[in-house]
C-alpha cells in the first residue's frame, strides 16, 4: 500500500464525526465495542462498522482478549494526515513570510 493510500483511508475514516467522536474517546482510555456502544446512540453493529474503518485507516488497533475485542488508538496513524496538513503549514509560512518582506520593502 502506497502513502497516498494511507493518508486517502486515515482521511476516509477521519471523515465521519461519529469516528472522530470513538478516536477521541480511545484516546482517554482503551475500550470494548460493548462500552463504545454504551457512549454512542447507536446499535453495536454500527459501531462495529465504524471500528472497522477505524482500522483500516490505520487509526486504531484491535487487541482479541478472550471473547473481548479491545480497541485503542494507534498514535502513528495520525502520522499521514499530519503529514500531509504540514505541507500547508510550511505554505502558508513560507507565503507569510514573502508578504513580509514585500510590506517591509514598500514601507521603507
Amino acid at each position: 500500500m502506497t502513502d497516498t493510500d494511507h493518508t486517502q483511508l486515515a482521511f476516509r475514516a477521519l471523515a465521519d464525526p461519529t469516528r472522530r467522536g470513538i478516536v477521541q474517546k480511545l484516546a482517554q482510555d482503551d475500550l470494548t465495542i460493548a462500552q463504545l456502544t454504551e457512549q454512542f446512540d447507536m446499535t453495536r453493529a454500527a459501531v462495529k462498522k465504524h471500528l472497522t474503518v477505524l482500522s483500516d485507516g490505520g487509526l486504531i488497533t484491535v487487541e482479541a482478549r478472550g471473547r473481548e475485542r479491545i480497541n485503542r488508538i494507534n498514535p502513528q496513524g495520525m502520522a499521514p494526515v499530519l503529514d500531509w496538513l504540514s505541507w500547508f503549514d510550511q505554505f502558508w509560512d513560507d507565503r507569510l513570510s514573502a508578504l513580509k518582506t514585500a510590506v517591509e520593502r514598500t514601507s521603507k
